[in-house]
Order: C-alpha cells, then sequence, then structure tokens
C-alpha cells in the first residue's frame, strides 16, 4: 500500500511538473493569422537578442525629432519635446542654446526647413552604458540655397523603462555633437 502510494505521488508530481514545462515552451510561441487563411508560428525572440538594433533606432529616432525642423514654432516645440524624452540633459542643454541664440526664430522667419538623413548608427555593445556614435547628414533648405552639412554625434546610452514616450528603453546621456561641418553649398 505504501509503495502504490509513493508510486502516485511520484506521478503526480512528475506529471504537473512535464506540464509546466510545456506552458513555459508554449509562451514562447506567437501564432500569426495570415488573413484567416492559414495559421503562421513565430517564434518570441530574447529581449536581449534585439537590444543593439532598438539602441540603434533609439539613437536614430533622436535625431530625427531634434533635427528635422519645419518653420512652424509648435511644431519645433512637439519634436523637441518628443526628442527630450529620449535623452538626457545634456541634449536639453543644446535646445536650451539654440533657443536663446535665437535659431528657432530664424528659423520660422526665414521659412526654413532642416531636414535629416541618416548614414549609420555604431553602438559598442561590449561596455555598459553602451556607447553609441550616429553619423548623418542635415540639409538647411532656404528659398535661395541648400546648405549640406556632415553631423557626427556621440554618446552613452543608459537602459530606463519603456513607456509611450521612450519605446526602446533607453535615455543617452553626455550626448555631444562631434562634427557639424558644412560640405557644400548648392543654390536654387
Amino acid at each position: 500500500m505504501v509503495l502504490v502510494t509513493i508510486i502516485s505521488v511520484s506521478v503526480s508530481v512528475y506529471a504537473v511538473w512535464k506540464s509546466f514545462q510545456f506552458a513555459e515552451k508554449q509562451r514562447e510561441k506567437i501564432y500569426v493569422l495570415d488573413g484567416g487563411a492559414s495559421l503562421l508560428m513565430a517564434l518570441q525572440q530574447d529581449v536581449n537578442q534585439n537590444r543593439p538594433a532598438e539602441a540603434r533606432a533609439h539613437v536614430k529616432l533622436f535625431h530625427e525629432y531634434f533635427f528635422t525642423i519645419s518653420p512652424d514654432k509648435s511644431s519645433i516645440e512637439q519634436r523637441v519635446v518628443q526628442a527630450l524624452a529620449l535623452a538626457g540633459n545634456e541634449a536639453y542643454e543644446q535646445y536650451m542654446n539654440l533657443k536663446e541664440d535665437g535659431f528657432y526664430d530664424r528659423v520660422i522667419a526665414a521659412g526654413i526647413n532642416c531636414e535629416i538623413q541618416t548614414d549609420s548608427v555604431v553602438i559598442d555593445t561590449n561596455v555598459y552604458p553602451f556607447i553609441a556614435r550616429y553619423y548623418g547628414k542635415t540639409a538647411i533648405v532656404r528659398s535661395s540655397n541648400i546648405t549640406y552639412r556632415n553631423l557626427e554625434t556621440q554618446c552613452e546610452l543608459v537602459s530606463c523603462a519603456r513607456s509611450d514616450n521612450n519605446p526602446h528603453g533607453f535615455i543617452m546621456e553626455k550626448w555631444k555633437i562631434i562634427d557639424n561641418s558644412d560640405l557644400s553649398v548648392v543654390n536654387k
């Protein structure tokens, strides 16, 4: 009788343990309906596998928000708020310097559009905080000409909580502009 009880308890414990293992494996799978026709399975990735891609996207997004400017005060303010949600004090200080120097007022008064094109974002994930370098070009579009400028920046990426305003879960710290030199001016 004791032997039967021990075997029954052992089989029950083993069955419960295996069912938890099975349930855990099922949580790693995502099923996708393709127009209701077929069922596709996608495997969930470990969140750390995608961190370098998220870091690059974070740096790129910050630069797009901060350097893409149209001659509209509310648009500038909205984009700067979005950019500052992704960065630390250095970006805020740079914004305040530009604002105090009258840069944004001149952009609005002259009807200037500023556009950015990303060449690459290089992330060193071997150290923490991650070191990031941004390489790109800006175009300052005036009614008479277009000025093309080189843009190279550097920062450290520190992990933080994800939010709607910061979906990648990084904050850019120690952000600085390394190079912002003129490349060429093209008359219209």
